[in-house]
């Protein structure tokens, strides 16, 4: 899942990132006001950590336009102010959760967690498909009672299948979902390719029906045979 660091502290920001790096999410910085006005314009995230403090313009803004785009990215604010006022204002605007400087990094994983898993999984922990089975919490699949050893990406990509199924997802969605930024660097979609290859062998060989289809043209569709 991808998520978006909104905070000109660096050395935070780093932290933030190598810490939810460990708990298997996909994370993009920005430390100015610019740079994640274009970020949220541009992509999608699973949640925003957002400082309320910025040097060229307020996360406030950002907020606002989020709202204004109609998007259902989650927010948390961070902020040093522990003002009654700005938090109210801050949940009102339209933030999922509020977080005060300084915080413990389990905890803003924790709270990160809690609001995907009531945005896009309808507060479940566990979700099933079929005979998968997926526990958010300890990020594993099992097919059949059978734990299913995926790669990072693969547990990512199939996560993020499952939250479409019986859509047609575009490669180029799939490419901003799984490297976000990085996707840019890519001369083609083969490495796309290989994981769902990758991902289809493993599901197959375990037992699982072939739930991925190729759309001509287009991308891939999650269904049930």
């Amino acid at each position: 899942m991808k998520i978006l660091i909104v905070e000109d502290e660096r050395d935070l920001s780093q932290s933030i990132c190598d810490y939810l790096a460990g708990e298997q999410f996909s994370c993009e910085q920005a430390f100015d006001f610019t740079t994640a006005f274009e970020k949220i314009t541009l992509y999608d995230y699973a949640c925003i950590i957002l400082d309320i403090t910025l040097p060229d313009g307020s996360g406030m803004e950002i907020l606002k336009e989020l709202k204004k785009q109609g998007k259902m990215d989650g927010v948390i604010i961070v902020s040093a102010k522990n003002s009654i006022d700005d938090k109210v204002a801050g949940l009102k605007t339209g933030a999922d959760d509020y977080l005060t400087k300084p915080f413990h990094l389990p905890e803003l994983a924790a709270r990160l967690f809690a609001i995907i898993r009531r945005k896009s999984f309808d507060g479940k922990n566990i979700l099933r498909f079929d005979n998968l089975v997926l526990d958010l919490n300890l990020k594993e699949l099992k097919i059949s009672e059978k734990k299913i050893d995926l790669t990072k990406k693969e547990y990512e990509l199939l996560l993020y299948f499952i939250s479409n199924r019986n859509k047609v997802i575009a490669k180029n969605a799939i490419a901003i979902h799984l490297w976000g930024d990085g996707f840019d660097m890519a001369d083609n979609y083969d490495f796309i390719y290989t994981h769902i290859k990758n991902l289809r062998k493993k599901l197959i060989q375990a037992g699982a029906s072939d739930y991925i289809r190729s759309v001509y043209g287009m991308g891939y569709k999650f269904i049930l045979s």
